[in-house]
């Protein structure tokens, strides 16, 4: 029996609502699938396959040689040599704490540092430059090398790179003014002049090294390597091969000679103290020292924290300081040339004046004398400075203390002012005033407002004067050309590798003070007298010296210490060259010790320019 195609069952509304929905959803998802593909096939596919591609790749950044730092006459100070670094790139630790805890202290074991030194110094370096590889040792020798390398599973995160350590020929030479490198803090990542670096870079750190940073660093260079799916290289897989470029070469100003005289000279004292020497024609700096020094080698090695506290945090030697330039101190009577020029110039006394020194005088009821009370008679301003009458100065003083001629001229001088220095880190100093004292009273930070006595003490260079080495030389250096105040400089020239000069380095005066020539050589023969005249304070040390001279002693009181050493002195006195300061910390009288360390390095400056004369004549310097 057959059925007519009208009694047959039909197909339900609900089940054919059913099937077109799912069709629907079916044709949406092939729909979107579609699309993605074309996405990632048509539109992207370039993308995706540069970055499938990046993923076979590695990049090494290749650390550029800094240049060398030499001295005028080209003698190395500061190049470089090569090390084996042992490096922990510490995202490849284990996320397990206690497998992470095993492999750190198995590293301390091979590296000789406890477990808590190896976090400390991944905690320190991150803290500097997160992400990236902590070094934890430089130097490292080849045994430990290829134990690494057999064993390289137990040290995940442990790799050996070969990188360049600054390295120092001279030793300690010139340490202040050579500076060192270290890497790049989270600070110096911010400043403009380090916009290219990343964090692992290193950058100069102090003295020319951070100066001139900018010539001496380089550019990096780049290698790219292929590598499998477990990140090793594979063969003939080098990809790109981008050389480094050196950094160039900085020449200084400093003479070898020079700067080794001053610094035998204050280490035989065993006291703190410092030196600078200076051309005083444009302010090249020919010799610069500060004792105690540093040895920079110990700068490029991991240090204990017994070395970290006695370069860093020792506030009496303060190795690091460099008391040239960063300290604070009273001149005694090396300031005396200053106040003479002052009352000179503002006419408060005249050159024919005399004045009777009777050892002492008496302001408001306080007792101003000279050394041990001595008497020296009659003195006119030559004399004065010959035989450092302090008598003869507390008057002058007196005489300008409603004024503010003497701060007007020490400033002009360049004392407790900047100089300009190409090294980092200098000290302004303060020339007290009225104004100074006065502001500083009615805050309450002294118990009493200016008065006659501060400037008198300030005419011998004492009281609250604090000023430092390099800002009396300029001081000295003004009244020895004529007036001219040269920026003070250790940077000459940049050179390529070749030798070849890219740069040179010769700033500009910073200004002219007016100075009355007769005033001058007034000055400077007082100098010269009291250097090498037998009644003169330093005749003693220079009274034989073979080329004429004119230097003054200072010897200032330090609350707290012994009778500070000051020398100062420019040379020859007729043509001056050369102006050298020197002063010891607790060194007594200014001839005690400043004066012959003085002596010492004007007989190594002098006795090159008489060899180098005989040279070009043909003959010996005898």
């Amino acid at each position: 029996m057959y059925l007519r195609s009208s009694d047959r069952p039909g197909s339900s509304p609900r089940l054919a609502l059913r099937t077109a929905v799912l069709g629907g959803f079916a044709l949406v998802l092939f729909g979107i699938l579609f699309f993605r593909l074309w996405d990632l096939q048509v539109l992207s596919g370039d993308e995706y396959l540069a970055e499938a591609k990046n993923n076979r790749t590695r990049e090494f950044k290749v650390i550029a040689p800094r240049g060398d730092i030499l001295d005028r006459a080209g003698n190395v100070l500061v190049d470089n040599r090569t090390s084996l670094a042992l490096q922990l790139n510490t995202q490849k630790l284990p996320a397990d704490p206690a497998e992470e805890r095993d492999v750190l202290r198995r590293l301390g074991e091979l590296t000789e540092m406890s477990l808590r030194k190896v976090r400390r110094t991944i905690r320190e370096s991150e803290e500097v430059a997160a992400g990236a590889p902590v070094t934890l040792r430089k130097d490292v020798g080849y045994e430990l090398v290829y134990y690494l390398e057999e064993n390289q599973r137990d040290f995940p995160g442990v790799s050996v790179q070969r990188v360049f350590v600054r390295a120092y020929p001279e030793g300690t030479r010139a340490a202040h003014v050579v500076g060192s490198v270290g890497e790049i803090d989270e600070e110096g990542l911010k400043e403009e002049r380090y916009a290219s670096l990343e964090p692992g870079d290193e950058v100069g750190k102090g003295g020319v090294e951070e100066a001139y940073d900018r010539y001496l660093r380089g550019k990096p260079g780049l290698t790219k390597i292929q590598v499998n799916a477990l990140g090793q290289p594979t063969p003939g897989g080098q990809l790109v091969d981008q050389p480094p470029v050196p950094g160039d070469n900085l020449k200084l100003t400093i003479d070898p000679d020079v700067q080794a005289a001053g610094e035998g000279a204050l280490s035989s004292f065993g006291l703190p103290g410092a030196f600078v020497t200076m051309d005083v024609r444009n302010g090249q700096i020919l010799g610069m020292g500060s004792n105690p020094t540093f040895d920079p080698t110990a700068l490029t090695q991991p240090m204990t924290q017994a070395q970290v506290n006695q370069l860093y945090r020792d506030p009496v030697l303060a190795p690091m300081t460099n008391r040239a330039t960063e300290s604070y101190y009273p001149v005694g009577s090396t300031f005396k040339a200053i106040t003479a020029l002052a009352a000179l110039e503002g006419g408060y006394i005249s050159l024919a004046e005399v004045i009777a020194d009777d050892g002492s005088i008496e302001v408001g009821g306080q007792p101003f004398q000279n050394a041990g009370g001595v008497a020296l008679g009659p003195v006119d301003m030559t004399s004065a400075l010959q035989k450092s009458s302090d008598v003869y100065f507390y008057l002058l003083g007196l005489e300008m203390w409603k004024t503010n001629q003497l701060q007007e001229w020490a400033a002009k001088l360049g004392i407790g002012r900047e100089t300009g220095l190409d090294l980092p880190g200098e000290t302004e100093g303060l020339v007290p005033s009225r104004k100074w004292r006065d502001d500083l009273f009615a805050e309450g930070g002294t118990e009493r407002p200016w008065s006659a006595g501060d400037n008198i003490q300030l005419a011998i260079g004492q009281g609250d004067l604090q000023t430092n080495p390099l800002q009396l030389a300029i001081a000295y250096a003004a009244i020895a050309n004529g007036g001219t105040i040269v920026t003070p400089h250790v940077g000459m020239e940049v050179e390529d590798a070749a030798g070849r000069v890219l740069e040179e380095f010769d700033p500009k005066p910073r200004g002219k003070v007016k100075i009355d020539p007769t005033y001058r050589a007034a000055v400077l023969e007082g100098l010269h007298q009291a250097a090498q005249a037998p009644e003169g304070t330093s005749y003693g040390v220079f009274g034989g010296f073979p080329v004429e001279v004119a230097g003054k002693t200072g010897t200032a009181e330090r609350p707290g210490h012994g009778d500070q050493s000051w020398y100062a002195v420019v040379a020859p006195y007729r043509d001056p060259e050369i102006v050298t300061i020197v002063t010891v910390e607790e060194g007594g009288f200014g001839a005690e010790s400043a004066a012959p360390a003085a002596l010492a390095i004007l007989e190594a400056y002098f006795h090159k320019q008489a060899t180098e004369i005989g040279a070009e004549n043909g003959g010996s310097p005898g």
